[in-house]
Protein backbone atom coordinates (compact mmCIF):
# COMPACT_ATOMS: atom_id res chain seq x y z
CA UNK A 1 0.00 0.00 0.00
CA UNK A 2 3.25 2.14 -0.13
CA UNK A 3 1.87 3.54 -3.34
CA UNK A 4 -1.00 5.38 -2.00
CA UNK A 5 -1.03 8.60 -0.12
CA UNK A 6 -3.31 9.02 3.24
CA UNK A 7 -5.77 11.28 3.85
CA UNK A 8 -4.41 14.13 5.71
CA UNK A 9 -6.03 13.76 8.72
CA UNK A 10 -7.86 11.26 10.75
CA UNK A 11 -10.27 11.05 13.88
CA UNK A 12 -11.16 7.76 15.68
CA UNK A 13 -14.31 6.30 14.40
CA UNK A 14 -15.32 4.30 17.77
CA UNK A 15 -15.79 1.41 15.94
CA UNK A 16 -13.85 -1.73 16.23
CA UNK A 17 -13.90 -2.46 12.36
CA UNK A 18 -13.10 0.90 10.83
CA UNK A 19 -10.56 2.56 13.74
CA UNK A 20 -8.95 5.47 11.91
CA UNK A 21 -11.51 7.28 9.60
CA UNK A 22 -11.08 10.30 7.60
CA UNK A 23 -11.82 13.80 9.66
CA UNK A 24 -14.75 14.36 7.55
CA UNK A 25 -16.43 10.64 7.35
CA UNK A 26 -19.20 10.05 9.34
CA UNK A 27 -20.70 6.87 11.03
CA UNK A 28 -24.21 5.93 11.05
CA UNK A 29 -25.84 2.83 12.24
CA UNK A 30 -27.12 0.38 9.44
CA UNK A 31 -30.36 0.54 10.65
CA UNK A 32 -30.13 4.27 9.62
CA UNK A 33 -28.47 3.60 6.44
CA UNK A 34 -30.55 0.70 5.38
CA UNK A 35 -34.49 -0.53 5.97
CA UNK A 36 -36.09 -3.78 5.42
CA UNK A 37 -37.89 -4.45 3.12
CA UNK A 38 -41.27 -6.12 3.28
CA UNK A 39 -42.98 -5.98 0.06
CA UNK A 40 -44.41 -9.24 -1.09
CA UNK A 41 -43.14 -10.36 -4.43
CA UNK A 42 -44.80 -8.95 -7.52
CA UNK A 43 -46.69 -11.88 -10.06
CA UNK A 44 -44.58 -10.59 -12.83
CA UNK A 45 -41.51 -11.37 -10.40
CA UNK A 46 -38.68 -13.94 -11.67
CA UNK A 47 -37.10 -15.45 -8.80
CA UNK A 48 -33.61 -14.51 -7.64
CA UNK A 49 -30.92 -16.44 -6.28
CA UNK A 50 -28.42 -14.91 -3.85
CA UNK A 51 -24.78 -16.04 -4.17
CA UNK A 52 -21.52 -15.40 -2.73
CA UNK A 53 -19.81 -15.92 -6.18
CA UNK A 54 -22.44 -13.83 -8.24
CA UNK A 55 -24.10 -12.04 -6.13
CA UNK A 56 -28.20 -12.15 -6.56
CA UNK A 57 -28.74 -12.86 -9.96
CA UNK A 58 -31.85 -14.80 -12.22
CA UNK A 59 -32.34 -18.32 -10.98
CA UNK A 60 -32.15 -19.12 -14.59
CA UNK A 61 -28.53 -17.05 -15.29
CA UNK A 62 -27.59 -19.18 -11.86
CA UNK A 63 -28.76 -22.71 -13.90
CA UNK A 64 -26.72 -21.49 -16.85
CA UNK A 65 -23.41 -20.34 -14.69
CA UNK A 66 -23.13 -23.48 -12.44
CA UNK A 67 -24.51 -25.69 -15.47
CA UNK A 68 -27.12 -27.29 -13.40
CA UNK A 69 -30.57 -27.24 -12.34
CA UNK A 70 -31.49 -25.26 -8.72
CA UNK A 71 -34.33 -24.98 -6.63
CA UNK A 72 -37.72 -23.32 -7.70
CA UNK A 73 -40.53 -22.58 -5.60
CA UNK A 74 -42.67 -25.15 -6.92
CA UNK A 75 -46.08 -23.63 -4.78
CA UNK A 76 -45.96 -20.41 -6.27
CA UNK A 77 -43.98 -17.28 -4.59
CA UNK A 78 -46.92 -15.45 -2.82
CA UNK A 79 -45.11 -15.06 0.45
CA UNK A 80 -41.66 -13.89 -1.02
CA UNK A 81 -39.96 -10.57 -1.27
CA UNK A 82 -40.09 -8.39 -3.88
CA UNK A 83 -36.41 -6.98 -4.36
CA UNK A 84 -35.77 -3.92 -6.95
CA UNK A 85 -32.72 -3.32 -8.80
CA UNK A 86 -29.80 -1.88 -6.29
CA UNK A 87 -31.22 -3.46 -3.52
CA UNK A 88 -29.23 -5.56 -1.05
CA UNK A 89 -30.04 -8.95 0.45
CA UNK A 90 -28.87 -10.54 3.31
CA UNK A 91 -28.40 -14.45 2.67
CA UNK A 92 -28.54 -17.56 4.40
CA UNK A 93 -24.48 -17.24 4.14
CA UNK A 94 -24.27 -13.93 5.89
CA UNK A 95 -21.92 -15.20 9.03
CA UNK A 96 -19.70 -15.51 6.03
CA UNK A 97 -20.08 -12.08 4.55
CA UNK A 98 -23.19 -12.99 2.16
CA UNK A 99 -24.85 -9.33 2.56
CA UNK A 100 -25.24 -9.79 -1.35
CA UNK A 101 -25.84 -6.85 -4.31
CA UNK A 102 -28.58 -7.17 -6.76
CA UNK A 103 -28.43 -5.60 -10.41
CA UNK A 104 -31.71 -7.31 -10.78
CA UNK A 105 -35.83 -6.56 -10.01
CA UNK A 106 -37.14 -10.18 -8.67
CA UNK A 107 -38.32 -12.26 -6.28
CA UNK A 108 -36.33 -14.08 -3.46
CA UNK A 109 -37.27 -15.99 -0.55
CA UNK A 110 -39.02 -14.79 3.06
CA UNK A 111 -35.75 -16.59 4.56
CA UNK A 112 -33.96 -13.54 3.40
CA UNK A 113 -33.72 -10.13 4.35
CA UNK A 114 -34.06 -7.16 1.24
CA UNK A 115 -31.86 -4.05 1.91
CA UNK A 116 -33.09 -0.54 0.39
CA UNK A 117 -30.85 2.68 0.96
CA UNK A 118 -32.54 5.21 3.58
CA UNK A 119 -29.84 7.62 1.91
CA UNK A 120 -28.30 8.50 -1.14
CA UNK A 121 -24.79 6.06 -1.54
CA UNK A 122 -22.97 4.50 -4.13
CA UNK A 123 -24.00 0.81 -4.56
CA UNK A 124 -20.95 0.05 -5.78
CA UNK A 125 -18.94 1.09 -2.24
CA UNK A 126 -21.45 -0.46 -0.26
CA UNK A 127 -20.83 -3.31 -2.04
CA UNK A 128 -17.29 -3.70 -1.34
CA UNK A 129 -17.61 -2.75 1.91
CA UNK A 130 -20.31 -5.64 2.69
CA UNK A 131 -17.35 -8.00 1.11
CA UNK A 132 -14.27 -6.61 2.77
CA UNK A 133 -12.38 -8.26 5.28
CA UNK A 134 -13.41 -6.23 8.52
CA UNK A 135 -16.81 -5.82 7.65
CA UNK A 136 -17.50 -9.39 7.72
CA UNK A 137 -15.26 -10.21 11.31
CA UNK A 138 -17.75 -7.62 12.61
CA UNK A 139 -20.37 -9.33 11.39
CA UNK A 140 -19.39 -13.08 12.96
CA UNK A 141 -18.29 -11.30 16.41
CA UNK A 142 -22.07 -9.54 16.63
CA UNK A 143 -23.88 -12.37 17.41
CA UNK A 144 -23.28 -15.74 19.21
CA UNK A 145 -25.69 -16.88 16.67
CA UNK A 146 -23.02 -15.99 14.03
CA UNK A 147 -20.48 -18.20 15.36
CA UNK A 148 -22.78 -21.10 15.05
CA UNK A 149 -23.19 -20.45 11.42
CA UNK A 150 -26.52 -18.92 11.58
CA UNK A 151 -27.96 -16.70 9.28
CA UNK A 152 -28.06 -12.62 10.67
CA UNK A 153 -31.05 -10.47 10.69
CA UNK A 154 -31.82 -7.08 10.28
CA UNK A 155 -31.89 -6.13 13.69
CA UNK A 156 -28.44 -7.32 14.45
CA UNK A 157 -27.66 -5.73 11.14
CA UNK A 158 -29.27 -2.47 12.17
CA UNK A 159 -26.96 -2.21 15.21
CA UNK A 160 -23.75 -2.46 13.21
CA UNK A 161 -22.10 1.04 12.55
CA UNK A 162 -21.74 2.00 8.95
CA UNK A 163 -18.69 4.84 7.47
CA UNK A 164 -20.46 7.34 4.96
CA UNK A 165 -18.97 10.54 2.99
CA UNK A 166 -20.38 11.97 -0.04
CA UNK A 167 -21.40 9.96 -3.23
CA UNK A 168 -18.98 11.47 -4.91
CA UNK A 169 -16.04 9.87 -2.97
CA UNK A 170 -18.18 6.93 -2.89
CA UNK A 171 -18.21 6.45 -6.53
CA UNK A 172 -14.00 7.14 -6.75
CA UNK A 173 -13.11 4.93 -4.45
CA UNK A 174 -16.17 1.76 -6.03
CA UNK A 175 -14.22 2.90 -9.23
CA UNK A 176 -10.81 2.64 -8.48
CA UNK A 177 -11.76 -0.35 -6.20
CA UNK A 178 -13.38 -1.97 -9.68
CA UNK A 179 -10.16 -1.18 -11.64
CA UNK A 180 -7.70 -2.27 -9.27
CA UNK A 181 -9.71 -5.27 -8.58
CA UNK A 182 -10.23 -6.20 -12.28
CA UNK A 183 -6.22 -6.03 -12.81
CA UNK A 184 -5.69 -8.54 -9.88
CA UNK A 185 -8.08 -10.84 -11.31
CA UNK A 186 -7.09 -10.58 -14.30
CA UNK A 187 -3.37 -11.93 -12.97
CA UNK A 188 -4.73 -14.69 -10.92
CA UNK A 189 -6.85 -16.10 -13.87
CA UNK A 190 -3.72 -16.37 -15.69
CA UNK A 191 -1.80 -18.30 -12.81
CA UNK A 192 -4.76 -20.38 -12.84
CA UNK A 193 -4.21 -20.97 -16.49
CA UNK A 194 -0.81 -21.63 -16.26
CA UNK A 195 -1.59 -24.09 -13.44
CA UNK A 196 -3.48 -26.05 -16.04
CA UNK A 197 -1.06 -26.05 -18.65
CA UNK A 198 1.65 -27.00 -15.97
CA UNK A 199 -0.63 -30.08 -14.87
CA UNK A 200 -1.67 -30.90 -18.61
CA UNK A 201 2.12 -31.44 -18.62
CA UNK A 202 2.54 -33.15 -16.01
CA UNK A 203 -0.30 -36.05 -17.18
CA UNK A 204 1.39 -35.82 -21.23
CA UNK A 205 4.88 -36.40 -19.08
CA UNK A 206 3.71 -39.43 -17.28
CA UNK A 207 1.41 -40.83 -20.30
CA UNK A 208 4.32 -41.08 -22.47
CA UNK A 209 6.72 -42.23 -20.05
CA UNK A 210 4.30 -45.09 -19.01
CA UNK A 211 3.32 -46.16 -22.76
CA UNK A 212 6.43 -44.99 -24.94
CA UNK A 213 9.30 -45.99 -22.32
CA UNK A 214 12.09 -44.20 -22.51
CA UNK A 215 14.08 -44.95 -25.45
CA UNK A 216 12.68 -43.42 -28.12
CA UNK A 217 14.38 -45.74 -30.43
CA UNK A 218 12.92 -49.21 -29.43
CA UNK A 219 11.19 -50.79 -31.55
CA UNK A 220 6.55 -50.92 -31.25
CA UNK A 221 3.91 -53.35 -31.86
CA UNK A 222 0.32 -52.71 -31.84
CA UNK A 223 -0.95 -53.27 -28.05
CA UNK A 224 -4.21 -54.51 -29.10
CA UNK A 225 -5.89 -51.93 -26.32
CA UNK A 226 -8.05 -49.62 -27.38
CA UNK A 227 -6.84 -45.77 -26.46
CA UNK A 228 -3.46 -47.02 -25.89
CA UNK A 229 -1.69 -47.72 -29.48
CA UNK A 230 1.95 -48.65 -29.98
CA UNK A 231 4.12 -49.93 -27.19
CA UNK A 232 7.78 -51.50 -27.10
CA UNK A 233 7.64 -54.22 -28.26
CA UNK A 234 8.86 -56.24 -25.50
CA UNK A 235 6.33 -54.84 -23.03
CA UNK A 236 4.70 -57.72 -20.90
CA UNK A 237 0.64 -57.26 -22.11
CA UNK A 238 -1.53 -58.23 -18.59
CA UNK A 239 -4.53 -57.22 -16.53
CA UNK A 240 -4.62 -55.82 -12.83
CA UNK A 241 -5.86 -58.76 -11.65
CA UNK A 242 -2.57 -60.69 -12.20
CA UNK A 243 -0.89 -58.06 -10.61
CA UNK A 244 -2.55 -57.07 -7.56
CA UNK A 245 -4.54 -58.84 -4.93
CA UNK A 246 -8.06 -56.70 -3.84
CA UNK A 247 -9.28 -55.97 -0.98
CA UNK A 248 -11.98 -53.19 0.28
CA UNK A 249 -12.06 -50.72 3.19
CA UNK A 250 -13.87 -50.32 6.31
CA UNK A 251 -17.50 -50.05 6.72
CA UNK A 252 -18.04 -47.37 9.24
CA UNK A 253 -19.97 -44.66 9.84
CA UNK A 254 -19.15 -40.88 10.76
CA UNK A 255 -19.23 -41.78 14.45
CA UNK A 256 -16.07 -43.63 14.35
CA UNK A 257 -13.97 -41.27 12.59
CA UNK A 258 -11.97 -39.28 15.41
CA UNK A 259 -9.30 -36.42 15.85
CA UNK A 260 -7.12 -39.30 17.43
CA UNK A 261 -6.19 -42.74 16.67
CA UNK A 262 -5.25 -44.80 13.34
CA UNK A 263 -5.65 -42.62 10.61
CA UNK A 264 -7.86 -43.67 8.30
CA UNK A 265 -7.96 -42.52 4.15
CA UNK A 266 -11.87 -42.22 2.98
CA UNK A 267 -12.81 -41.80 -0.36
CA UNK A 268 -13.48 -37.87 0.20
CA UNK A 269 -9.63 -37.98 0.73
CA UNK A 270 -9.38 -39.46 -2.01
CA UNK A 271 -11.20 -37.49 -4.52
CA UNK A 272 -9.57 -34.08 -2.89
CA UNK A 273 -5.89 -34.80 -3.53
CA UNK A 274 -3.48 -33.29 -6.08
CA UNK A 275 -1.18 -36.05 -7.25
CA UNK A 276 -1.21 -39.52 -6.02
CA UNK A 277 0.35 -39.55 -2.53
CA UNK A 278 -0.89 -40.25 1.03
CA UNK A 279 1.20 -39.78 4.20
CA UNK A 280 -0.66 -39.06 7.03
CA UNK A 281 2.61 -37.17 8.36
CA UNK A 282 1.55 -34.13 5.69
CA UNK A 283 -2.10 -34.81 5.40
CA UNK A 284 -4.89 -34.11 7.34
CA UNK A 285 -6.88 -36.75 8.07
CA UNK A 286 -9.85 -38.56 10.13
CA UNK A 287 -8.87 -41.20 12.60
CA UNK A 288 -10.17 -44.60 13.86
CA UNK A 289 -10.21 -46.24 17.37
CA UNK A 290 -7.64 -48.61 18.16
CA UNK A 291 -10.46 -50.97 20.02
CA UNK A 292 -12.53 -50.22 16.59
CA UNK A 293 -9.68 -51.64 14.11
CA UNK A 294 -8.35 -54.87 16.13
CA UNK A 295 -10.97 -57.10 13.88
CA UNK A 296 -10.51 -55.53 10.66
CA UNK A 297 -6.67 -55.38 9.94
CA UNK A 298 -7.60 -56.56 6.05
CA UNK A 299 -7.77 -53.22 6.10
CA UNK A 300 -4.32 -51.96 7.17
CA UNK A 301 -2.87 -50.47 4.57
CA UNK A 302 1.19 -51.04 3.30
CA UNK A 303 3.55 -49.28 1.96
CA UNK A 304 3.24 -49.02 -2.18
CA UNK A 305 -1.28 -50.18 -1.45
CA UNK A 306 -3.27 -48.03 -3.86
CA UNK A 307 -6.72 -47.62 -2.66
CA UNK A 308 -9.26 -46.14 -5.16
CA UNK A 309 -12.67 -44.58 -4.43
CA UNK A 310 -14.96 -46.46 -5.55
CA UNK A 311 -17.71 -43.78 -6.37
CA UNK A 312 -17.47 -40.39 -7.85
CA UNK A 313 -20.03 -37.66 -8.56
CA UNK A 314 -18.31 -36.43 -11.92
CA UNK A 315 -17.30 -39.04 -14.81
CA UNK A 316 -13.99 -37.92 -14.85
CA UNK A 317 -13.11 -38.17 -11.10
CA UNK A 318 -14.17 -42.07 -12.12
CA UNK A 319 -10.75 -44.04 -11.30
CA UNK A 320 -8.91 -41.15 -8.71
CA UNK A 321 -6.90 -42.94 -6.42
CA UNK A 322 -4.14 -42.31 -3.82
CA UNK A 323 -1.01 -44.08 -2.83
CA UNK A 324 0.47 -44.61 0.73
CA UNK A 325 4.17 -43.83 0.63
CA UNK A 326 5.26 -44.11 4.05
CA UNK A 327 5.64 -46.97 6.66
CA UNK A 328 3.46 -45.17 9.25
CA UNK A 329 -0.49 -47.31 9.84
CA UNK A 330 -3.02 -46.16 7.98
CA UNK A 331 -6.60 -47.59 7.29
CA UNK A 332 -8.45 -47.30 3.94
CA UNK A 333 -12.04 -45.96 4.91
CA UNK A 334 -15.55 -46.31 3.46
CA UNK A 335 -16.16 -46.03 -0.38
CA UNK A 336 -12.56 -47.34 -1.01
CA UNK A 337 -11.58 -50.34 -2.90
CA UNK A 338 -7.65 -51.62 -2.08
CA UNK A 339 -5.07 -52.98 -4.84
CA UNK A 340 -2.36 -54.89 -3.67
CA UNK A 341 0.76 -54.88 -5.90
CA UNK A 342 2.37 -59.05 -5.51
CA UNK A 343 5.64 -57.34 -6.47
CA UNK A 344 6.64 -54.16 -4.33
CA UNK A 345 10.05 -53.22 -6.26
CA UNK A 346 8.59 -50.31 -8.07
CA UNK A 347 5.21 -49.52 -6.75
CA UNK A 348 5.52 -46.14 -7.98
CA UNK A 349 5.85 -47.05 -11.57
CA UNK A 350 1.62 -48.69 -10.33
CA UNK A 351 1.34 -45.53 -9.31
CA UNK A 352 1.86 -43.84 -12.63
CA UNK A 353 0.86 -46.14 -14.71
CA UNK A 354 -2.65 -46.08 -13.15
CA UNK A 355 -2.80 -42.42 -13.34
CA UNK A 356 -1.83 -41.91 -16.77
CA UNK A 357 -5.01 -41.10 -19.65
CA UNK A 358 -5.09 -44.39 -21.05
CA UNK A 359 -4.98 -46.32 -18.77
CA UNK A 360 -7.68 -43.64 -16.56
CA UNK A 361 -9.83 -43.73 -20.38
CA UNK A 362 -10.55 -47.96 -19.96
CA UNK A 363 -12.16 -47.24 -16.35
CA UNK A 364 -14.18 -43.99 -17.58
CA UNK A 365 -15.31 -46.58 -20.27
CA UNK A 366 -15.90 -49.17 -17.88
CA UNK A 367 -18.05 -47.07 -15.25
CA UNK A 368 -21.80 -47.17 -15.31
CA UNK A 369 -23.79 -43.99 -13.76
CA UNK A 370 -25.54 -41.01 -14.51
CA UNK A 371 -25.09 -38.30 -11.13
CA UNK A 372 -22.74 -40.81 -9.41
CA UNK A 373 -20.42 -43.19 -11.34
CA UNK A 374 -19.32 -46.71 -9.80
CA UNK A 375 -15.84 -48.17 -9.70
CA UNK A 376 -15.81 -51.99 -8.81
CA UNK A 377 -13.57 -54.61 -8.15
CA UNK A 378 -14.62 -56.33 -11.60
CA UNK A 379 -14.15 -52.85 -13.22
CA UNK A 380 -10.48 -52.54 -12.01
CA UNK A 381 -9.75 -56.49 -12.44
CA UNK A 382 -10.05 -56.34 -16.24
CA UNK A 383 -8.37 -53.16 -16.86
CA UNK A 384 -5.32 -53.90 -19.30
CA UNK A 385 -2.22 -53.05 -18.24
CA UNK A 386 1.36 -53.00 -20.00
CA UNK A 387 4.73 -53.64 -18.03
CA UNK A 388 8.18 -52.98 -19.26
CA UNK A 389 11.07 -55.19 -17.08
CA UNK A 390 11.69 -54.27 -13.58
CA UNK A 391 14.66 -52.57 -13.89
CA UNK A 392 13.06 -50.59 -16.78
CA UNK A 393 10.10 -50.09 -14.11
CA UNK A 394 12.41 -48.53 -11.97
CA UNK A 395 14.00 -46.22 -14.34
CA UNK A 396 10.96 -45.30 -15.68
CA UNK A 397 9.55 -44.21 -12.00
CA UNK A 398 12.92 -42.22 -11.22
CA UNK A 399 12.83 -40.53 -14.28
CA UNK A 400 9.04 -39.39 -13.54
CA UNK A 401 9.88 -39.13 -9.63
CA UNK A 402 12.14 -35.82 -11.21
CA UNK A 403 10.01 -34.79 -13.86
CA UNK A 404 7.08 -34.22 -11.87
CA UNK A 405 8.34 -32.91 -9.06
CA UNK A 406 9.88 -29.80 -10.71
CA UNK A 407 6.42 -29.43 -12.54
CA UNK A 408 5.21 -29.56 -9.18
CA UNK A 409 7.34 -26.95 -7.80
CA UNK A 410 6.45 -24.61 -10.72
CA UNK A 411 2.94 -25.32 -9.41
CA UNK A 412 3.26 -24.62 -6.14
CA UNK A 413 4.92 -21.34 -7.41
CA UNK A 414 1.75 -20.23 -9.25
CA UNK A 415 -0.39 -21.47 -6.13
CA UNK A 416 1.89 -19.29 -3.65
CA UNK A 417 1.60 -16.06 -6.41
CA UNK A 418 -1.99 -16.66 -6.82
CA UNK A 419 -2.43 -16.16 -2.42
CA UNK A 420 -0.40 -13.14 -2.46
CA UNK A 421 -2.69 -11.60 -5.26
CA UNK A 422 -5.56 -12.39 -3.38
CA UNK A 423 -4.41 -11.58 0.08
CA UNK A 424 -3.38 -8.05 -1.80
CA UNK A 425 -6.83 -7.97 -3.61
CA UNK A 426 -8.01 -8.50 0.45
CA UNK A 427 -5.99 -5.75 1.92
CA UNK A 428 -6.77 -3.14 -1.09
CA UNK A 429 -10.47 -2.86 -0.80
CA UNK A 430 -10.05 -3.16 2.95
CA UNK A 431 -8.23 0.21 2.55
CA UNK A 432 -9.85 2.04 0.44
CA UNK A 433 -13.65 1.21 1.89
CA UNK A 434 -12.39 2.22 5.47
CA UNK A 435 -10.78 5.41 4.49
CA UNK A 436 -6.97 4.17 5.33
CA UNK A 437 -5.84 5.32 1.59
CA UNK A 438 -6.52 8.37 -0.33
CA UNK A 439 -7.53 7.89 -3.78
CA UNK A 440 -10.10 11.02 -4.39
CA UNK A 441 -7.34 12.06 -7.24
CA UNK A 442 -6.96 9.12 -8.62
CA UNK A 443 -7.27 8.25 -12.36
CA UNK A 444 -7.32 5.32 -14.43
CA UNK A 445 -4.14 4.57 -15.59
CA UNK A 446 -3.64 4.52 -19.37
CA UNK A 447 -0.79 2.27 -19.73
CA UNK A 448 -0.42 -0.82 -22.01
CA UNK A 449 -2.12 -4.00 -21.17
CA UNK A 450 0.85 -5.98 -20.77
CA UNK A 451 2.68 -2.82 -18.94
CA UNK A 452 0.00 -2.88 -16.21
CA UNK A 453 0.44 -6.73 -15.13
CA UNK A 454 4.04 -6.82 -15.07
CA UNK A 455 3.80 -3.60 -12.49
CA UNK A 456 0.41 -5.51 -10.58
CA UNK A 457 2.85 -8.83 -10.67
CA UNK A 458 6.17 -6.89 -9.45
CA UNK A 459 4.70 -4.91 -6.79
CA UNK A 460 2.18 -8.02 -5.44
CA UNK A 461 5.21 -10.74 -5.05
CA UNK A 462 7.59 -8.60 -4.00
Amino acid sequence: MAKYKTYPEYKDSGVEWLGEIPRHWEILSGKRMFQSMRTLAYKCDEQLAASQKYGVIPQSLMMQLNDSKVMLALKGTDFFRHVEANNFVISLRSFEGGIEYSRYTGCVSPAYTVLKNSKPISHGYYRYIFKSTPFIAALQSSTDSLRDGKSINYEQFSVLNLPLTSIQEQNVIAVFLDHETAKIDNLIEKQQQLIELLKEKRQAVISHAVTKGLNSDAPMKDSGVEWLGEIPDYWELSKVRYKFSFGKGLTITKEHLLDEGVPCLNYGEIHSRYGFEVDPRIHLLKRVSNNYLKDHTDSLLLKGDIIFADTSEDLEGSGNFTQLISDDRVFAGYHTIIIRPYIRNNFRFYAYLLDCQELRTQIRNSVKGVKVFSVTQAILRNISIWLPSENEQKNIANFLDYQTAKIDTLIDKQLQQIELLKERRTALISAAVTGKIDVRDWVAPESPPQTVEDEMAEEALA
